[in-house]
């Protein structure tokens, strides 16, 4: 499939997944939290993530004082459960490759929730691309550069759209500058839902 977008290398497919498919994901979502309860991990620096995450398949991605790393297991002890069909469609859709995801990452987002810029760099084959689906309200969406610094360039991303990190962007700097309030009526209560798939090993 051909990106209809491409913001500093990645790709991104406005209004991919329409709203019934939306809404289906939703319940594969709620499925997957009451398997593995969302928490609110603390970078190495000690202080709390302002978005709330759990996970879906073999790996789940967690954050403390040790660092960031992939987990076999959620922190309660238990599986992480697996990653729904429907979610793994829009990675055959997309991601170009056929080695399938290893991790489903959910990270919620409340008001005034951000992610601040990073590289996803915990995998083991950067060959492999990171595809995010956003459910929900509308995220200000930046990318940089392979190191920090220097110039950028943002996007609004909305409900049903999906970004895909590959080729020379795969190391790009990213993140979430800020939510548009009440910009989608998905989530009953606000918010808004990321879910990035990944090659781990």
């Amino acid at each position: 499939m051909t990106p209809k977008l491409n913001l500093r290398g990645v790709d991104i497919y406005p209004g991919l997944i329409d709203l019934p498919a939306q809404t289906a994901l939703l319940d594969d979502i709620r499925g997957i939290v009451r398997a593995a309860p969302l928490f609110q991990p603390e970078t190495p620096y000690g202080k709390p993530m302002s978005v709330r995450m759990t996970s879906a398949g073999q790996f789940g991605w967690f954050s403390d004082k040790s660092g960031y790393r992939y987990l076999e297991h959620h922190p309660s002890g238990t599986p992480w459960p697996a990653i729904p069909l429907r979610i793994l469609r829009v990675w055959d859709e997309v991601g170009d490759v056929s080695h399938a995801p290893e991790c489903c990452l959910v990270n919620f987002y409340e008001e005034g929730a951000r992610m601040g810029m990073h590289q996803d760099k915990d995998e083991a084959d950067m060959s492999m691309p990171v595809v995010s689906i956003s459910l929900g309200d509308d995220a200000l969406f930046r990318v940089g550069n392979l190191r920090r610094g220097g110039k950028t360039e943002s996007i609004w991303l909305q409900s049903g759209d999906v970004a895909v990190l590959r080729g020379d962007a795969r190391l790009a700097y990213h993140g979430v500058d800020r939510l548009r309030p009440g910009s989608s009526a998905l989530l009953p209560k606000g918010g808004r839902i990321n879910l990035t798939l990944r090659v781990v090993t």
